[in-house]
């Protein structure tokens, strides 16, 4: 019997296969490509931790450098703080979540081990504004919070706040917002109040290393002492 390639039924019952098999064969590659994929996110995600503590992995193994100097994760209910040996201070690494202008923003945050001192931060954003709201990856930006303290007088966690040039806030210390790009400013000051003040008093409040579970091997970590690596100071 000739098969009517015209018919409909016809129609329906090849393009019904070619879906099957185009189906198929990109679950296959996803499943091939996974293990890939997450290396290259927790990759990225140790890059950017090195980012806030201002290590230059230029010249090295990113992943190896990170491995030495994070050796430690301490874990408040959802929330993770890493942390650091880094030239024998001890620095905690807050991951941070928020909104811009056009979709999520993050990053991390570097403290000293007083849980006050800003040591370093590193943002990124799903699609702020090129030239604007995009400006919080840049340096000029991010150095300003260095050194900020996140505590006012009376030791109550108030965050730090990003304002427009001439703009003060009652009882925080602050940094000026990117000209032009308000609300990715304020979604960075909004995401640093809401997650320290709000989604960190756990840890800001206890002493270090004491009222969270700890897991040394996490993500890799290793113990013991932390070698020698270049900073952006």
């Amino acid at each position: 019997m000739k098969l009517n390639t015209n018919s409909n039924i016809y129609t329906f019952v090849y393009m019904t296969v070619v879906v099957i098999i185009v189906a198929v064969l990109l679950a296959l590659a996803n499943q091939s490509l996974k293990p890939r994929q997450e290396a290259n996110i927790l990759l990225d995600k140790q890059k950017q931790i090195l980012g806030a503590l201002k290590v230059d992995y230029s010249a090295g193994n990113p992943a190896e450098i990170y491995m030495v100097l994070v050796n430690d994760t301490l874990t408040y209910g959802d929330k993770e703080v890493y942390v650091a040996n880094l030239n024998g201070a001890t620095k905690y690494i807050l991951p941070l979540s928020g909104k811009g202008l056009w979709g999520g923003i993050g990053g991390y945050l570097a403290l000293d081990e007083d849980k006050n001192t800003i040591y370093g931060v590193n943002f990124n954003h799903e699609s702020e504004t090129p030239g604007l709201g995009a400006k919080i990856v840049e340096l000029p930006f991010r150095e300003q919070f260095e050194g900020k303290h996140i505590r006012n007088a009376a030791n109550e966690v108030v965050s730090v706040a990003v304002l427009k040039a001439g703009k003060h806030a009652e009882g925080q210390e602050q940094v000026d917002a990117i000209s032009g790009a308000t609300i990715t400013s304020s979604g960075v000051s909004t995401m640093l109040h809401e997650e320290l003040v709000n989604n960190y008093q756990e840890f800001l409040a206890g002493e270090a290393g004491l009222t969270a579970e700890s897991d040394p091997t996490a993500e890799g970590g290793l113990t013991g002492e932390a070698g020698q690596f270049n900073t952006e100071d």
